[in-house]
């Protein structure tokens, strides 16, 4: 039960509740589905108004910031990797990027499922990060530019069981590093919506391409009580006051972030 005062975090994933994916438990793929902050009106703002279905009490105590900057993220990671991926402990993961909010959770629920986690960076800053997250293998793109060819070499000249590629550019590399029966993971497409692919790659090596787009509620409810518990944490590049949403929309888009941008409703 949600009552007045209570800190809350709030699921951005806005489905009617009524249809019948909402009440099969598919809400995400909901006949009327909105995403806040994107096909309707978001939280720049001091008040927003949404269903109780979509806000989840926080813990006592529990950093307020922490708690929006993992809602979005996590429940888009764990639907993708767990829920619609089927990822096994043991099995190879290869993340195309790795400090975007997506993929910095990625990494993280990889190694919580027991699998052994690639991960592809632009610079040493990254490449840290992703160190620091529990990635198993890091290769800088920087110095490596057929990077499919290192992580041939790297799993035994298998490929990889599931690539992590949100940016889209990078299919063609991410066919080539899957192994043959593999998964491509995508919800997003970070370098663009249009692109060619080599389709010989796709049946050739009876390529799986799964496509997702945040999670039901009960996913939602499971990552987060993951935070919750400590098991899993959102990265934090910066932390902004409401008013300076400018600043922080620039830092976004230099890419300068490592981790997520959180703004800050603040005291006067």
């Amino acid at each position: 039960m949600v009552e007045a005062g209570m800190p809350v975090v709030i699921n951005p994933n806005i489905g009617c509740g009524k249809c019948m994916e909402c009440l099969a438990g598919q809400d995400n793929r909901c006949r009327d589905w909105h995403l806040l902050g994107e096909t309707i009106s978001g939280t720049y703002a001091e008040y927003v108004v949404v269903s109780e279905r979509n806000v989840l009490p926080l813990p006592p105590s529990f950093p307020m910031a922490e708690a929006a900057a993992a809602a979005l993220v996590f429940q888009t990671a764990w639907h993708s990797l767990i829920t619609r991926g089927q990822l096994k402990a043991g099995e190879t993961v290869l993340i195309v990027g790795a400090s975007g909010g997506v993929n910095t959770a990625s990494i993280q629920i990889a190694k919580l499922a027991g699998a052994i986690v690639f991960v592809i960076c632009s610079n040493l800053e990254k490449l840290e990060l992703a160190k620091s997250l529990g990635a198993d293998f890091v290769i800088d793109r920087s110095q490596e530019e057929n990077w499919s060819k290192v992580i041939y070499h790297l799993t035994d000249r298998q490929g990889v069981d599931v690539v992590v590629d949100n940016v889209g550019t990078t299919f063609p590399m991410s066919f080539r590093a899957a192994r043959k029966g593999g998964r491509i993971l995508t919800v997003g497409n970070t370098g663009g919506p249009v692109f060619e692919i080599d389709n010989r790659f796709i049946f050739g090596k009876h390529l799986t391409i799964i496509g997702s787009t945040m999670s039901n509620l009960m996913d939602f409810h499971k990552v987060m009580n993951l935070i919750f518990a400590g098991k899993l944490r959102a990265v934090i590049d910066k932390i902004y006051p409401l008013e300076a949403a400018r600043s922080a929309q620039e830092r976004l888009e230099k890419g300068r972030q490592n981790g997520k941008i959180v703004l800050e409703i603040r005291d006067s």
